[in-house]
């Protein structure tokens, strides 16, 4: 790595105001980077070229005095988001070949603020998964190693590929998205900020869709400065997505004053669990007591609810899936396997038998049982009652408080093989992101210390809807007790 991959967001967009950087000069940089980070197998595809024309043409947009703040930045793009031109799978086989003639509008957001696309990024596939073990192209290695351990370690997911380009110095952010967690669980395991917008913040207009009800776009980066200005121009009204709310965005960066007297902080109970690490429980305690001392009033609360919220999205989010990847069927894109006399009904058991992973197989089959015929009522509807039960939960706890503090993963990145065999264990990393999920509610994962491996560990902070503010304001008086600084070694160069 080069000083340049060093910078953040920030340092970069000021230096190039002031004439001290170009654009060309960073994302040069970055492309060697990204060439030196196959070990990692972080990124699918690499766009050097079109990167370079971009990072031209910010260049002559920084001159014309027409920036914003992601003008000239390289980032990476999760595989999620359709990018025109530019092959998008989200690492399934099912979509091998596909070419979308159109751009996501979260990625249309950033090109237009003069944002660099340095290429796509792996991704458990259809981002179903919370290791980034499910990828078509393989899993990507986190770029943290435990102490004294050449091991490998899961980067979380599904956004693994987001995060590790992020650690790693192969891309200053990331676009990432979170139906359960997938932006928060996988930052804490790689020491990375990780942001999840309300429910509707940002469009989802051009994201392969796995749970529509839950799915939202986010920022991954190495600060929360660096967050939020990434996620600020991601945001924004779509007419192209139904679900997109027409609200003003506000600018986040300037939330970030340092000042959090007076602000009320939720502790909740049910958070507690019982065979939970000690090194996670010490860290949510070091947490209020740095938010004590900036001025914070920590108040005790209740999410009596909180314990169905994984039954509830394991079925909710199955369910939806079943429906959204009905349409991959080998007839109008992607794989098509059929044999010679083949029937219709033989193509399409042979297509997305070839074509879907075992994850998403076993996905699909939950979601098509618990939305027949006899099991409708008894499973899927009553989990919307339940996600309702949730969502009051936090309407009510917000009420009396402003925000709340939990620990983002009940542990530290976990070696290749340890759960993805048991997948009852590797639902149960998504138990502290998962209620804010089915609640639509922003949060984020703050990097604050390391286990006894020396692996990261994050907080999580959630807030009301649509109060990204406070979330990001509390994040940053964290981000700066913590003094988070470790690095992975580039054991990948």
């Amino acid at each position: 790595m080069t000083e340049l991959t060093k910078m953040t967001i920030a340092e970069a967009r000021d230096a190039m105001a002031l004439g001290d950087l170009t654009s060309v000069e960073l994302t040069e940089a970055h492309i060697k980077a990204v060439e030196g980070f196959g070990a990692t197998n972080a990124y699918i595809m690499k766009t050097p070229e079109k990167a370079l024309d971009m990072a031209k043409a910010a260049d002559a947009k920084i001159q014309s005095g027409n920036t914003s703040a992601m003008t000239g930045i390289p980032i990476g793009v999760k595989d999620l988001f359709c990018t025109e031109g530019v092959r998008t799978t989200a690492c399934s086989h099912i979509l091998d070949g596909f070419v979308p003639r159109y751009e996501s509008s979260v990625t249309t957001n950033l090109w237009n603020d003069g944002a660099v696309m340095l290429g796509k990024l792996n991704m458990d596939e259809f981002a179903m998964g919370s290791s980034n073990e499910t990828s078509f192209y393989g899993p990507v290695k986190n770029p943290w190693r435990a102490t004294n351990s050449n091991r490998d370690f899961v980067p979380g997911g599904s956004s693994g590929g987001s995060v590790t380009s992020v650690a790693g110095y192969a891309a200053m952010g990331a676009t990432a998205s979170d139906t359960g967690g997938s932006i928060r669980q996988p930052a804490s395991f790689t020491g990375t900020v990780g942001i999840k917008p309300t429910y509707g913040r940002c469009s989802r207009f051009g994201m392969v869709a796995f749970a529509s009800s839950l799915d939202q776009a986010g920022s991954i980066t190495r600060t929360v400065r660096d967050g939020a200005i990434m996620l600020e121009s991601m945001c924004g009204f779509d007419v192209k997505d139904s679900t997109s709310m027409d609200m003003v965005v506000p600018n986040f960066e300037a939330a970030l004053t340092g000042d959090i007297r007076g602000l009320k902080v939720g502790i909740p109970q049910e958070y507690h669990l019982a065979d939970m690490p000690g090194e996670i429980e010490a860290l949510w305690h070091q947490g209020i007591e740095w938010l004590k001392a900036a001025g914070a009033e920590i108040v005790d609360v209740n999410l009596p609810h909180t314990k169905y919220a994984l039954p509830a999205y394991y079925i909710i989010a199955p369910a939806e899936a079943s429906s959204n990847l009905a349409r991959y069927d080998g007839v109008r894109y992607g794989l098509r396997d059929v044999g010679d006399g083949s029937s219709l009904d033989e193509m399409y058991y042979s297509t997305r038998g070839e074509g879907f992973g075992e994850e998403v197989k076993r996905r699909l089959m939950i979601g098509t049982y618990v939305l027949s015929a006899g099991y409708y009522d008894a499973y899927y509807i009553k989990a919307q009652k339940v996600r309702q039960l949730i969502a009051d939960d936090f309407k009510r706890v917000f009420e009396k408080v402003d925000v709340l503090l939990t620990p983002t993963a009940p542990s530290a990145a976990f070696a290749f093989g340890d759960k993805s065999n048991d997948p009852l264990a590797m639902y149960l990393n998504d138990v502290f992101t998962v209620p804010a999920s089915l609640a639509g509610l922003p949060g984020s994962s703050v990097p604050a210390g390391l286990s006894a491996d020396g692996l990261p560990l994050g907080l999580q902070v959630l807030g009301k809807a649509w109060d990204e503010e406070t979330v990001l304001k509390v994040s940053h008086v964290i981000e700066a007790a913590a003094g988070f600084n470790a690095t992975p070694t580039d054991w990948w160069s």
